[in-house]
């Protein structure tokens, strides 16, 4: 069953087409990262779902409803969180989850995840560090444990740790059955949670791909040197290249396994080895140019 279905959707802005032409399903229980560079149309495409801004043509069904006509009704089964949690500064963190309660009226699970993301209720929005909005802003969206949970960049701003918190409790939001679309510009964050992968450049869907063949699209550099000497060609390969010669060492480019190379490597005395992957927008340069 599909529980976003986005059909030809287009939204334009005077003579900018922010998306022009996007198509996807959501099927139940996944986990659906739509990834891009800033300003590839992530957000403007989440406006439209949320119904918070129209589409130009076509329509968005969310649980089979139109996302419009039936926005009130669906925002019951929705928890969403934007990439810029909007908070009333002079509440505290508890008049926000208090008035959400009233709202709602249905059960909640607010105080598990105050003591889950560590979170001090007590202070003003306008205290609270940008980390801090964002705990809330998480709150706000899982607390009633929606059918559907629609984020926008979830951990922006929160430490290593409370990342890895933040992806536990999607993954169990989706052992209870609950959907969600995130959508991220950070690569390792979607590969680590997601089960497919949306990927939109300049307001078009590049492609929809499940993470392993995103994960063989993976570019790194390398920067070796040697203790002793080595045969350069020894590393060529047909993932590999060498991008330049350095005294004592190479500057390698690798698509796809890096785990060939590194054991190519243990053969010989190094005296630096460093690997850096490449940006979102470089693997965009590469793999989705048309």
């Amino acid at each position: 069953m599909n529980i976003i279905e986005v059909d030809n959707l287009k939204k334009y802005f005077g003579k900018t087409r922010a998306i022009d032409g996007i198509s996807l399903d959501i099927k139940e229980g996944e986990i659906f990262g739509f990834l891009g560079p800033n300003g590839a149309g992530k957000t403007t495409t989440i406006r439209c779902m949320m119904d918070f801004i129209r589409p130009t043509g076509r329509k968005i069904k969310i649980f089979g409803k139109d996302a419009q006509k039936d926005s009130v009704e669906l925002k019951k089964k929705i928890g969403y969180l934007s990439d810029n949690v909007y908070l009333y500064n002079k509440w505290t963190g508890k008049t926000h989850i208090d008035f959400v309660k009233h709202l709602n009226g249905k059960k909640d699970i607010a105080d598990k995840l105050i003591k889950r993301l560590d979170f001090d209720p007590r202070p003003q929005v306008k205290k609270l560090s940008s980390g801090n909005r964002q705990k809330l802003g998480l709150i706000l969206a899982l607390m009633f444990e929606p059918e559907l949970l629609i984020f926008n960049e979830p951990t922006a701003s929160l430490d290593p740790l409370l990342q890895n918190t933040v992806y536990k409790l999607i993954k169990e939001a989706t052992d209870r059955g609950t959907t969600v679309f995130m959508s991220s510009h950070n690569l390792a964050e979607v590969e680590r949670v997601c089960s497919r992968v949306g990927i939109i450049k300049e307001g078009r869907m590049a492609a929809i791909e499940n993470i392993a063949s995103l994960k063989e699209k993976r570019i790194y550099t390398v920067r070796v040197y040697f203790a002793d000497k080595f045969k350069k060609e020894e590393f060529l390969d047909d993932n590999v290249e060498i991008r330049k010669e350095v005294p004592a060492g190479l500057i390698l480019g690798i698509k796809g396994d890096i785990n060939k190379l590194i054991r190519k490597l243990s053969n010989y005395k190094l005296k630096d080895l460093a690997i850096e992957q490449a940006s979102l927008e470089e693997i965009f340069l590469e793999f989705y140019k048309k």
